[in-house]
């Protein structure tokens, strides 16, 4: 009997003490899986944010207009910071933006120049979203004069005819008192690919030249004269600046700022030389954009160049994203859920938070009525016929 005692002592001794061993080992597991969960939270190991929404996959791809690649960029970084979502861009021009929107190989498109009519009776189901306002600015490399010359539209109209040629030329001297031009060829650069930019300038130059209308006209791409360089976006053509003694371009504002290149005072409908500024840029639109279409309504013919008011700078546009209204029109599996509600609070977010970004880059916000439309808009957009949260 004492040692079936001893045994059971022995045994109750031992047991609690296992117990606890196992308790312990179960606790110190458990901390470490909450510390790895915990790092996996912070790192997005799991492809989820602070607010639970599962951003792993979800990339949205865009591309077209270079005049707005700065904005646009700047925003990509900014939105996956903020929400994990990565934003592709490519600024491939304007007319690549629409082509490829048009042909939905991306969730969006920008573009400086709007949906012509034609492409707009084709793509009912297009929004148009003005999304920011920009200056296009005359810039030149010649070397020994101010930064800031004056010009006039029917002169940088005859430039780019050829029937200007050189700094020296008269019509320029006249208006540029106590500045002496080389004589020194003038060499025109032109964009080479489709482009909004070139929408915008070409708008601007039939609108106060009668020859270039006549002879050239507004597109996004046109049949230049002979002797002239081409650049790809508004990058190249900054750059051929650059190089080029004596060139002269029309590139968006921030790229002359980036590049150091010289830009010109520009004559505008009331008389005055104007710089391109935030300010001249915003009275433009303001003297000039009046009642716009609805989202998707047909914006073929909203222009603010050679706007009225003693400030409007006279060569400034609008740019654009392109979305679709109803998201299901993409190839299957190619749109989920989870990615037009990611579009739509991208394009939420870019009229809204994002405009403050785009003041620090030389572009303009949007005025607050152009916003409203833009809401208008943005909350159209359906998925599967549902619509879908801003926020």
């Amino acid at each position: 009997m004492a040692n079936e005692s001893t045994k059971v002592d022995e045994t109750g001794s031992l047991r609690p003490r296992s117990s606890r061993r196992g308790l312990w080992i179960g606790v110190a597991v458990l901390v470490v899986v909450v510390m790895i969960l915990a790092a996996g939270f912070a790192t997005s190991w799991f492809g989820l944010t602070s607010s639970g929404t599962n951003t792993q996959t979800i990339t949205l791809s865009g591309q077209g207009s270079t005049f707005a690649l700065p904005v646009i960029s700047a925003w990509s970084t900014q939105y996956q910071t903020l929400t994990g979502v990565q934003i592709n861009y490519q600024g491939t021009g304007s007319g690549a933006g629409i082509n490829n929107i048009i042909a939905k190989n991306d969730d969006f498109g920008a573009t400086d120049a709007p949906l012509n009519a034609t492409q707009h009776q084709q793509n009912p189901s297009l929004l148009t979203i003005p999304e920011s306002l920009g200056a296009v600015t005359i810039a030149y490399n010649v070397p020994g004069i101010p930064s800031h010359v004056n010009l006039t539209g029917p002169i940088i109209a005859n430039i780019y005819l050829r029937l200007i040629t050189n700094w020296n030329d008269a019509s320029i001297s006249s208006i540029n008192p106590g500045v002496t031009f080389p004589n020194l060829a003038i060499i025109p650069v032109h964009r080479s690919d489709a482009s909004g930019t070139t929408y915008c300038f070409t708008d601007y130059l039939s609108k106060v030249s009668a020859q270039w209308a006549s002879q050239i006209g507004t597109a996004k791409s046109v049949s230049w004269p002979t002797g002239e360089i081409g650049g790809q976006g508004n990058p190249g053509v900054a750059q051929a600046v650059v190089q080029q003694s004596g060139a002269i371009g029309y590139v968006e504002l921030a790229y002359s700022l980036q590049n150091n290149i010289a830009y010109a005072k520009v004559k505008n409908a009331a008389g005055s030389y104007i710089l391109p500024t935030l300010d001249s840029t915003a009275a433009a639109a303001a003297n000039a954009a009046g009642a716009l279409p609805a989202g998707d309504g047909d914006w073929s013919h909203v222009s603010i160049v050679n706007a009225t008011g003693a400030d409007s700078y006279p060569i400034a546009t609008f740019t654009y994203l392109l979305v679709y209204k109803e998201l299901n029109v993409f190839p299957s599996g190619v749109m989920t859920q989870a990615r037009a509600t990611a579009l739509v609070q991208f394009l939420w977010w870019a009229v809204h938070d994002g405009q403050s970004t785009a003041g620090t880059l030389q572009y303009v916000p949007l005025p607050s009525s152009v916003v409203a439309g833009d809401v208008t808009s943005i909350q159209s957009i359906t998925f599967n016929g549902q619509g879908l949260p801003t926020s």
